[in-house]
């Protein structure tokens, strides 16, 4: 099939770029690079050994993006485009409501004109806001706790609305829990433009001397050690599960959504502790105050996955670990030229 993905140069959609190549997919990509990087679609080349169709357009410009529609055949949208930072969101929700919510209509628009009926939407645990239990089922209560979720959850009941009016479109949601890791090349990875917001890319930045300290936010939750718990899921993993929810497409219409997690959590000093033991570098933490919005323990029920998507998550904590240390050794500035050439790449085989 031809796949068009919407911020398929970014964190998470760079990994499902290679494995829908690798499954023998055609993929177009569609980037800003407003949390990218031009130098991910030359990895991915190299990886994949393919050359890839890309378009530097936001899709928010409407005009130009229907020159994508206008000029390819697509049969299916893996749509990740967006902004992302809960704290960005809090001080700027007029964005995300323009970008998360608006611009996603406008495709959805174009996808309808076009006749391309099979969606597949990234979606995030943050709709469930403070769980009222763990493991958490897709059937649990949604209640944001600020606009960064409150975007989700009103696409996810937009495209419910859409997929009921409209009976050829298919629509799976993907819930994402916490995306860490990197590709085992070490080559693509998570490439924060500023301090990071995530715990993983902060830990990697510290251990390679670029940030001092890692800053923990609270350590008095109701946990078995007083810091948060999360569900981290390998970003390779969470990259499989989309090509599943893009095979179930053929099989089912209407609107369905599942969970992306591995039904394990871990706290922050867990992680902290188990990158230690595959790096052998000690991570040095101050605690700070809690965070507004952050949650004691959220963790994935991700059993409708298994049993309707044929998907489980099987990478290891260890393996999430040693795969996001491996590309920030190999890229100690990110994207930026000149960390890697081609046939000088650091495999970390004795981690």
């Amino acid at each position: 099939m031809n796949i068009l993905v919407t911020g398929g140069a970014g964190y998470i959609g760079s990994h499902i770029c290679i494995e829908l190549i690798q499954t023998g997919h055609e993929i177009i990509i569609v980037d800003n690079f407003s949390n990218s990087d031009m130098e991910v679609i030359n990895r991915l080349e190299a990886i994949t050994k393919k050359k890839i169709i890309f378009l530097p357009i936001d899709i928010c410009n409407q005009e130009e993006f229907e020159k994508v529609f206008q000029n390819y055949s697509i049969d299916s949208v893996i749509h990740l485009a967006g902004s992302k930072s809960v704290l960005e969101s809090l001080n700027d929700p007029i964005k995300y409501y323009l970008q998360n919510l608006v611009c996603t209509i406008q495709l959805v628009s174009l996808m309808n004109k076009y006749k391309v009926h099979q969606l597949v939407f990234s979606s995030s645990a943050t709709v469930y806001g403070t769980p009222e239990q763990c493991p958490i089922p897709e059937t649990a209560t949604l209640k944001t706790e600020n606009p960064y979720g409150t975007t989700k959850l009103a696409v996810e009941k937009f495209l419910y609305e859409f997929a009921q009016s409209n009976h050829s479109f298919s629509i799976v949601l993907l819930r994402y829990f916490n995306p860490i890791g990197a590709h085992e090349s070490g080559m693509i990875g998570e490439d924060p433009f500023t301090i990071p917001n995530n715990l993983m890319p902060y830990i990697t930045q510290v251990a390679t001397g670029k940030l001092p300290f890692l800053d923990i936010y609270g350590n008095d939750y109701s946990t078995l050690d007083g810091t948060g718990i999360r569900d981290y899921i390998h970003v390779v993993d969470l990259a499989k599960g989309h090509v599943k929810a893009l095979e179930s497409l053929k099989e089912k219409y209407g609107w369905r959504v599942f969970n992306l997690g591995t039904g394990e959590g871990y706290s922050v000093l867990q992680v902290v502790k188990t990158f230690e033991y595959v790096s052998g570098i000690p991570i040095p933490y101050l605690i700070s105050d809690r965070r507004k919005g952050d949650v004691a323990i959220s963790y994935a029920d991700a059993t409708k996955a298994k049993q309707q998507l044929n998907w489980a998550a099987e990478k290891t904590l260890e393996d999430m670990c040693r795969d996001a240390w491996r590309w920030q050794r190999n890229n100690p500035n990110g994207y930026k030229v000149g960390n890697i050439r081609e046939g000088q790449l650091v495999y970390l085989t004795d981690l």
